[in-house]
C-alpha cells in the first residue's frame, strides 16, 4: 500500500531528517507555519501536531509558549517519533506517540491548535482525517493546514489520487465542520516552495464567534 511505504521511507530518513537543503526547507516551512499559527491563535495552551516528523515545529512553539503549554505530536513514522523524543528530550511539556490522523488517540475537544505541515497528502483517508482533527478541537478552535494544493493543470505531476485542489480541500474541510476557510502562503518561503505550498486555516463551527 502507498501510504505503508510512505511511512518505511520516513521511518528510515528520521536520522537525517532535518539536515542538508531539504531539512533547511522543512525547517523553514515549520518556522513559517509556527509564525502564522501564533498570529491567528495567540497563546494556545494545548497544541497538537498530525504528522510532527521529527518535532521541530513544537520545539519552536515550545521557544514561543508558557509552561501551563500542553504540546503533543503524532506520527505513523516510528523512526520520526523516535528522533522526535530524542530532540524534544529536554522539553516535558512535549509529549509524542505514533499514530495516524484517521484515528486521533485523544479525548474530543482537547486542543486549541491543531497542525498539519506537509503530511495531508500522505492521508490514507483525508475525509476521515479531518473529521477526526474537528473532533479533538475545542469549539471555535483553529486547523492550520499547510500543504501543496495544485491547479489542475499541475495535477499530473501530483501525488495521485491524494493531492487535492483548493476547491476540493475546502469541501473536505467544510464537510468536516470547519468554517471561516482562509487561504495563505506560508511567510518567509522562497521561490518554489512559497509558490506551491499553501496553507489553509479554518475554525471549528461550535461556541461563540
Amino acid at each position: 500500500m502507498a501510504r505503508d511505504r510512505d511511512v518505511g521511507a520516513f521511518h528510515r530518513r528520521a536520522p537525517g531528517y532535518e539536515a542538508g537543503w531539504l531539512g533547511r526547507l522543512h525547517r523553514q516551512i515549520a518556522e513559517g507555519v509556527v509564525e502564522l499559527a501564533l498570529d491567528l491563535c495567540p497563546g494556545p495552551t494545548s497544541v497538537l501536531d498530525v504528522g510532527c516528523g521529527t518535532g521541530y515545529a513544537l520545539r519552536r512553539l515550545g521557544q514561543r509558549l508558557g509552561p501551563e503549554a500542553d504540546l503533543r505530536g503524532l506520527d505513523p513514522a516510528p523512526g520520526m517519533v523516535a528522533e522526535a523524543r530524542r530532540r524534544c528530550a529536554g522539553d516535558p511539556r512535549i509529549r509524542l506517540g505514533e499514530g495516524w490522523a484517521e484515528g486521533l488517540p485523544y479525548p474530543s475537544a482537547s486542543f486549541d491548535l491543531v497542525l498539519a505541515t506537509t503530511t495531508f497528502d500522505h492521508w490514507r483517508d483525508q475525509a476521515r482525517g479531518l473529521q477526526e482533527c474537528s473532533r479533538v478541537l475545542r469549539p471555535r478552535g483553529l486547523l492550520l493546514l499547510t500543504d501543496v494544493f495544485p491547479p489542475r493543470w499541475l495535477r499530473p505531476w501530483a501525488r495521485p489520487g491524494s493531492a487535492r485542489g483548493r476547491g476540493e480541500a475546502g469541501v473536505l474541510l467544510g464537510r468536516a465542520g470547519f468554517q471561516d476557510l482562509r487561504w495563505r502562503r506560508p511567510p518567509g518561503l522562497a521561490w518554489p516552495a512559497g509558490l506551491l505550498l499553501a496553507t489553509v486555516s479554518g475554525r471549528r463551527r461550535g461556541g461563540a464567534a
